[in-house]
């Protein structure tokens, strides 16, 4: 829904926090994909009100990129799949572990797996709290090597690649050269000039590292509550302008609806219980127009104070304090409208709250030094990695300012980019 009609309407109401908003602040906390289940809690005790979800009902919203579960996608997106260890205790019937005491063996090192799919701990720790030799422990943990996923139960990288090498049709000088090379990762180059290198390399690229990968955590799904787009529009003279265009997600709100269908209450007691349930009831419906007025202006405010973002620039140092005085609300009403909640634009999908960063000196706030952290790890030498020393003098050259290494290093650990000795590692492979 762009800016109209009774939405607009709202944007002119009184800047303070009414009473209406005070009592159903949770409404304003909650994100879009929890708001359904706020409104449900605060609902459930009222004879007038009822929740109309809107998730299965939802027209898919056409944006350049949408992580929205629309009713095609929402089984298979919501439905939980089968856990890493529901899919190997199936494959312990198999003829690999035929007598029980193997089938017991192979339980408890499914037992002792880590969520990446390594064995999280020692095989003499199994032996003694089982009370059967290392040796056995061991033979049955080597037959997970044809098991899948395969490379699962490896103590390592290293051994893991090597279980799935077991199951590649490699064999003879490929298969040897392959062991070779697994062992020697890192130096993987000296073996260019054997014939089979090429198709070794190729074959080791598929590896899963880790092996159960396909198993890990999958992100939340990301129901937006704003959008911001960049838009055409053209006049009558067929010139064409463009301007950034803000919307709520509104198809995504659930709908609250009041039933009035108890009438005639001759007592008095019970005249004014159900008079106040419909005045709450009431209040819940302008607790909800409430919060997409107050999400809206702060989205009208973000495309205002972040525009250069918006259009393919940096994020400006932004506070709370400034946006909260600028609309007439208090800072901690502004924390609460950002808490959970995300905004879409051309460049993806945001947390609302990452607009808000703290200036590091002048106009550099840590977002614009991470991000050009992340462009030239991006656009690094391969071959020479960048090290956070030449990192932090490359970021103190283009800001102007000081800084230490360890503040690089943090920045570096937030965006998930590896440390240069373990980038070289991984580009050798691609490679």
């Amino acid at each position: 829904m762009s800016i109209g009609g009774k939405l607009k309407s709202n944007l002119n109401v009184k800047t303070r926090l009414s009473s209406t908003l005070k009592s159903w602040l949770p409404i304003l906390q909650s994100g879009l994909n929890e708001l359904e289940e706020t409104l449900n809690t605060i609902a459930e005790e009222n004879p007038y009100t009822h929740v109309q979800s809107q998730i299965t009902h939802t027209i898919p919203i056409k944006t350049k990129r949408t992580t929205q579960a629309t009713p095609d996608n929402f089984e298979s997106t919501y439905i939980a799949q089968k856990s890493l260890y529901d899919v190997l205790e199936e494959q312990l019937n198999s003829t690999l572990f035929p007598t029980d005491i193997s089938r017991k063996i192979a339980l408890k090192i499914i037992e002792n797996l880590n969520s990446e799919g390594f064995l999280d701990t020692s095989v003499g720790s199994l032996a003694h709290e089982l009370g059967i030799e290392e040796d056995e422990i061991e033979r049955i943990r080597q037959r997970f090597a044809y098991l899948e996923p395969h490379g699962v139960g490896a103590k390592d990288v290293i051994e893991s690649f090597l279980f799935q090498l077991d199951n590649t049709e490699l064999e003879g000088q490929s298969y040897e050269l392959a062991a070779r090379i697994i062992r020697d990762l890192h130096n993987h180059s000296k073996y260019k000039n054997h014939p089979d290198y090429p198709k070794v390399m190729k074959t080791i690229k598929t590896f899963r590292n880790p092996p159960a990968i396909e198993f890990s955590p999958r992100e939340n799904e990301v129901i937006p509550d704003i959008f911001i787009f960049e838009r055409t529009k053209s006049d009558s003279l067929k010139n064409t302008t463009y301007e950034l265009e803000v919307s709520i997600n509104d198809s995504y709100y659930p709908k609250v609806l009041i039933e009035e269908r108890i009438k005639d209450i001759k007592d008095k007691a019970g005249a004014d219980f159900l008079k106040t349930k419909l005045k709450e009831a009431k209040d819940l419906v302008d607790a909800l127009d409430m919060r997409k007025a107050t999400i809206l202006k702060i989205a009208i405010a973000l495309r205002e104070n972040q525009y250069d973002f918006f259009t393919g620039g940096e994020i400006r140092p932004m506070k709370l304090k400034d946006i909260a005085q600028d609309l007439g609300y208090a800072p901690s009403t502004i924390s609460r409208a950002i808490a959970n909640k995300y905004l879409e634009c051309d460049r993806g999908i945001f947390p609302i709250k990452s607009f808000f960063t703290a200036a590091i000196d002048g106009d550099t706030s840590n977002a614009s030094i991470k991000e050009f952290i992340l462009n030239l790890v991006k656009n690094e030498d391969r071959k020479k990695p960048l090290s956070d020393i030449k990192i932090l003098k490359m970021v103190e050259e283009k800001f102007d300012l000081k800084m230490v290494r360890r503040t690089i290093t943090k920045y570096r650990q937030q965006l998930s980019i590896a440390s240069s000795n373990e980038r070289k590692r991984l580009y050798e492979i691609s490679m």
